[in-house]
């Protein structure tokens, strides 16, 4: 059995994840062409990256995100460019807005982490207006898209144990598309994302990946042999260009529904 994965470190989360989730919202939100002038929810909006997309790139007239960690929320109401922003704590299963308050809901990197999917995906459609928008994306945890994959390859095989998220098995494309039908949204569309990160070497990627909660607190009590094991082996596995940057590529699903008219 997996340990839960918990997000409680704001800053340690965006070196892990950040610029991961950047670079799949910024397709995503390509894709998503939403209009100008909603009113948006960011649901597991964590520290508040994706919802300082939606600031930076759909000119909304209110914005707000919820979470289950005030650590990352606390990092989210620092952030400058989300002053107007409004967070605050709270369960995907249970949100705290009355019906059609917002234009908008989505899950960014989120709904893996729901322990009944359904039932998140019920209260977007509760709180979201007849005609707005409900959508998500999430790495492809079953067909091996996340972005450090090979890592927790390397640590399975070593019998240490990696946590995952609680419902990956909805990362699949024709799972989502279930729920989002299931929920009674209309003109459900769903396509892949891959995008592409670069490290500026090895260390920079070992950084990152020691604030990973999936897998930082395990490399912080193996022994010192196993360490340079693991370290050797990613070497191994991603290779570095001249300059001794590292590249390589991770895949999300997307979803995107309308809420009934009748709604």
């Amino acid at each position: 059995m997996t340990d839960q994965i918990r997000f409680d470190d704001g800053a340690a989360y965006e070196r892990f994840m950040g610029k991961w989730s950047q670079l799949a919202g910024e397709t995503f939100l390509r894709w998503l062409a939403p209009k100008p002038g909603l009113r948006w929810l960011d649901v597991g909006c964590g520290n508040g990256a994706f919802t300082q997309m939606i600031v930076d790139r759909c000119a909304p007239t209110l914005v707000e995100g919820i979470d289950p960690s005030e650590g990352q929320l606390a990092f989210a109401r620092s952030q400058p460019g989300l002053r107007a922003a409004k967070f605050q704590k709270g369960d995907a299963m249970a949100l705290p807005y009355p019906e059609t308050n917002f234009d908008a809901a989505v899950m960014p990197l989120v709904i893996f982490f729901v322990p009944v999917p359904a039932k998140g995906v019920a209260e977007m459609v509760r709180v979201v207006s007849p005609g707005g928008s409900v959508s998500a994306y999430a790495w492809d945890m079953v067909g091996g898209g996340f972005p450090y994959e090979v890592l927790h390859r390397e640590m399975r095989g070593m019998g240490i144990p990696v946590a995952v998220p609680p419902s990956s098995d909805v990362s699949r494309i024709d799972e989502l598309r279930k729920v989002w039908t299931t929920a009674g949204l209309e003109q459900v569309e769903t396509t892949e994302i891959t995008v592409r990160r670069t490290y500026a070497d090895f260390d920079d990627y070992w950084t990152a990946v020691l604030g990973g909660p999936s897998v930082g607190s395990k490399l912080a009590v193996i022994t010192p042999k196993d360490i340079a094991f693991i370290k050797g082996r990613m070497r191994e596995l991603l290779s570095a260009d001249s300059s001794g940057r590292i590249t390589y590529s991770a895949r999300a699903n997307a979803i995107k529904g309308r809420v009934p008219a009748s709604a």
